[in-house]
This record gives C-alpha cells, sequence and structure tokens, in this order.
C-alpha cells in the first residue's frame, strides 16, 4: 500500500501517452505548434506497463489514461488490454477530447476500458471552432453517442468561459442530463500556456445562473474526486471542480505519470522525479523506489488560490489535467 506522510493511501495513477494533441484550445494551448516529442524519448507501451505493474502490485486500484490526446496514439486499445489481461478487477478510465472516439471507442470498451470523460465545451459548431481552433463538433458528439452506445461510462467536462460558452451551461448541462450523463463544469485555472483574453467563471457565478433554472442541493465531495456534486430533485447530479479551492486535497489519492517518464506528486506542482532509465534498464527496484519517494513527498494541498499572484506554469497536455 502506498500511503504519503499525512497519512493519504495513494492508489490512483493517471498516466500520459502522449503530449500531442489535435485541438488548440484556448484555456490549454492555443499557440503551441502542432509538434510532438520523438518517438524515442518517450516510454513504450511495454515500459509504461512494466511500471504499471509495480504501481499495481503498490496497491493502485485505478488508472487513468489521458494525453494530450489519447487516441492519437496508435494501438492504444492493445496497451488497455495489456493492464486488464494482469489485473481485470482494476479500475480502467481514459480523457479525450472525443475527436478520434467514434471508431476507437468499441475497441477501447472491448480491451477493458470502462469509464471514458470526454470534453464538451459547446454545442454550437462555431463556437466549438473558436474554443478548439478547428471545426471539431460533429466528430466529437458523434464520439459520445458511439462511447454511451457500446456500453462505456460517460462523463461531460466543460470549462465555462465568459463571452465564448458561459451562456451554453444549461444547455449542455439539459444535454448530459437527457443522455444520464453526468457532467463537470471546471473553473478555468490560469496558466501560462493559454490564451490571454480566457475570462472564467467562477463557481458562485455558475451556481447562480443554475439556480435561475433549477432547484438542487449541495451534496459535497465524492470519495476522492475533486468534483463538489450537487443534486436535483429528479435525482440528477452535476459536478463543480474548483482548481483553485483545496477542500479536496484532503482525500487526494492521485500521482501522474507523463509519457517521458516523469512520476508528479501533484498537478499544481512542477516537481518531479523520472523513472525512465530505471524501467529501461530493468531496475524494478530503483523504479519502486522512486515511487515510494513520490509518493512519501507529495504534498499536502495545491498552492494556487485566488489571492495568489502566480499562475502556472504546468503544461497540462503533458499531464492530462
Amino acid at each position: 500500500m502506498l500511503i504519503d506522510s499525512y497519512d493519504r493511501v495513494v492508489d490512483y495513477i493517471r498516466v500520459s501517452v502522449t503530449e500531442r494533441c489535435n485541438f488548440r484550445c484556448q484555456y490549454c494551448m492555443p499557440e503551441k505548434p502542432f509538434s510532438w516529442v520523438p518517438k524515442e524519448n518517450l516510454l513504450s507501451f511495454e515500459d509504461l506497463f512494466e511500471f504499471l505493474k509495480i504501481a499495481i502490485d503498490e496497491g493502485v486500484k485505478k488508472i487513468r489514461i489521458t494525453g494530450g490526446e489519447p487516441l492519437l496514439r496508435e494501438d492504444l486499445d492493445k496497451f488497455i488490454k495489456m493492464i486488464y489481461d494482469y489485473k481485470s478487477d482494476i479500475d480502467l478510465a481514459m480523457t479525450t477530447n472525443g475527436y478520434l472516439l467514434k471508431d476507437a471507442a468499441q475497441k477501447l470498451k472491448d480491451a477493458g476500458l470502462s469509464r471514458i470523460n470526454i470534453s464538451v465545451d459547446s454545442l454550437k459548431p462555431e463556437i466549438a471552432q473558436k474554443i478548439a481552433g478547428k471545426d471539431v463538433l460533429k466528430n466529437v458528439l458523434e464520439g459520445v453517442e458511439e462511447a454511451l452506445k457500446v456500453g462505456l461510462h460517460v462523463k461531460i467536462n466543460m470549462v465555462p468561459m465568459k463571452g465564448m460558452n458561459a451562456d451554453e451551461i444549461v444547455d449542455i448541462l439539459e444535454y448530459c442530463k437527457e443522455r444520464n450523463m453526468t457532467i463537470r463544469f471546471i473553473e478555468y485555472m490560469e496558466n501560462s500556456h493559454a490564451s490571454a483574453d480566457i475570462k472564467g467563471m467562477k463557481s458562485a457565478e455558475l451556481l447562480a445562473h443554475i439556480k435561475e433554472h433549477y432547484e438542487f442541493s449541495d451534496e459535497g465531495f465524492d470519495g476522492h474526486s475533486p468534483s463538489h456534486y450537487f443534486k436535483m430533485p429528479d435525482g440528477y447530479k452535476f459536478g463543480l471542480i474548483e482548481p483553485y479551492e483545496d477542500d479536496f486535497c484532503k482525500k487526494c489519492n492521485r500521482i501522474r505519470l507523463t509519457a517521458e517518464g516523469y512520476l508528479i506528486p501533484c498537478l499544481y506542482f512542477d516537481e518531479a522525479m523520472s523513472i525512465k532509465d530505471f524501467i529501461q534498464r530493468g531496475d524494478i527496484k530503483n523504479a519502486a523506489l522512486v515511487l515510494k519517494e513520490v509518493v512519501r513527498t507529495k504534498p499536502e494541498k495545491n498552492r494556487w488560490s485566488e489571492s495568489s499572484d502566480e499562475v502556472s506554469t504546468r503544461a497540462f497536455y503533458e499531464t492530462g489535467g
């Protein structure tokens, strides 16, 4: 079992399989050129799997595949199957922008994936194009429908931004409600890679807007998730993720691994340790020691707050957000 210095059990790892993305979202990396890390710099799926076996043996129960856009990495379903075949009761999930999902959903489900989070920031083609930097909506919505069709459990993520998509909050909530998909509204987190023109919507504003249309009650946090949930009279729940708060840090159970082999204890910190050399040399003992050290040094809570002048330099496309 992996336990940090604040007595939190760490049993969840998010694995970024690529930093490449086919979108250039305003809140992530709108100006980044369409380039990528050379393949030889990345851990192979076999290397990633060797490390994940260590993590699973040490008590990891949940693995989420992220990017960049994970579906840009060829044979992703085979990697997922490696993990599933090693431990079939592992909670296997993925986060995607959905653009390539229609053709991949069945293969992912057959490989052992059980849950998927998809970004839907607008239901208007022109707004979706403005946010993502290309015409994406048709593909994304087809990907959502296919994921539901093949039996994947689907959650939707939306980042509300003033003057861009904030007027669609209720529309997207209804879209998800009709399909029995949970929607999580994610407060925009300022970072040095995003567009300087973005104005995010704070949780109090968002909840006040929803309150104009629906009644709901506060359900609090759900287990270890950073999502603060609210429940409507008919039982439907929607979530809110507030990255500038640290309430969810008390139960944080996750670490992150990048495609280049850096193990990160907290999304909001730039510190990391590499397992790459050890794994590629087959040095399982020292790779396990790095894992335990990263867990041991996991910070008590994030360092960002609304009162802070600091802006995150974390490249979310490398860590999956």
